[in-house]
């Protein structure tokens, strides 16, 4: 499914229907998962292909953990590929799709906190979270963006695990609150809720960065 020979395959053509002019993304992915649900390998790997980055993207920043990211990523499309057949666009697929990484990082997520094997210290320092010890020198713009990356990264991963995942959905892949309420499981106004305290949150541990 991650195999490097999937650039080199043919791509799926649309028929005149489904390549009409008012088709968008949620149709494409539509048409492709449906093919998927008939077995069809190709069409699936075009779905991977067009979420793979996103999916990885969130389950990294939900997880603090890039590496772990890409075995989340893959179970997320396994998982897309054996339900293929009972898929019904009855919402975006995108939806769907996050549907099912949130609760596969939310299972990883709790897995962790179980094993607690790994301080925190361990954790930041090995997923590259930890702020640059002390500049001597006056660091120039490019240190000082990348600083504020780590932080603002930092801050994130420490609110709870629903406020960051409804972040990290409407921060990073832009999604609408509908949407989020949706993949949540939650009502709109909970999800406006969420993201204010987030954001208060987020405030009180940038402050610093944010008076300088």
């Amino acid at each position: 499914m991650w195999s490097a020979g999937v650039a080199t395959r043919p791509p799926i053509v649309m028929t005149d229907a489904e390549a009409k002019p008012e088709a968008d993304d949620t149709s494409i992915d539509a048409v492709l998962m449906a093919r998927a649900g008939e077995g069809d390998q190709i069409a699936f790997r075009q779905l991977v292909e067009r979420h793979r980055n996103a999916v990885v993207g969130t389950v990294a920043k939900m997880l603090n953990d890039a590496t772990e990211a890409e075995d989340i990523a893959q179970q997320v499309f396994v998982r897309l590929w054996k339900h293929a057949k009972r898929y019904r666009p009855e919402a975006k697929f995108t939806t769907y799709l996050f549907t099912v990484t949130r609760n596969l990082v939310f299972n990883e997520s709790r897995r962790r906190s179980r094993k607690k094997e790994v301080s925190v210290e361990e954790r930041e320092e090995a997923t590259h979270f930890s702020l640059p010890a002390k500049p001597e020198s006056q660091p120039d713009a490019e240190l000082l963006q990348t600083e504020l990356q780590h932080a603002v990264d930092k801050a994130i991963a420490a609110l709870p695990d629903v406020q960051r995942m409804a972040v990290v959905l409407r921060r990073y892949e832009q999604m609408p609150y509908e949407e989020i309420a949706v993949v949540l499981k939650i009502t709109v106004p909970a999800v406006k809720s969420l993201l204010f305290r987030a954001r208060g949150s987020l405030r009180d541990s940038l402050k610093d960065y944010l008076e300088s």
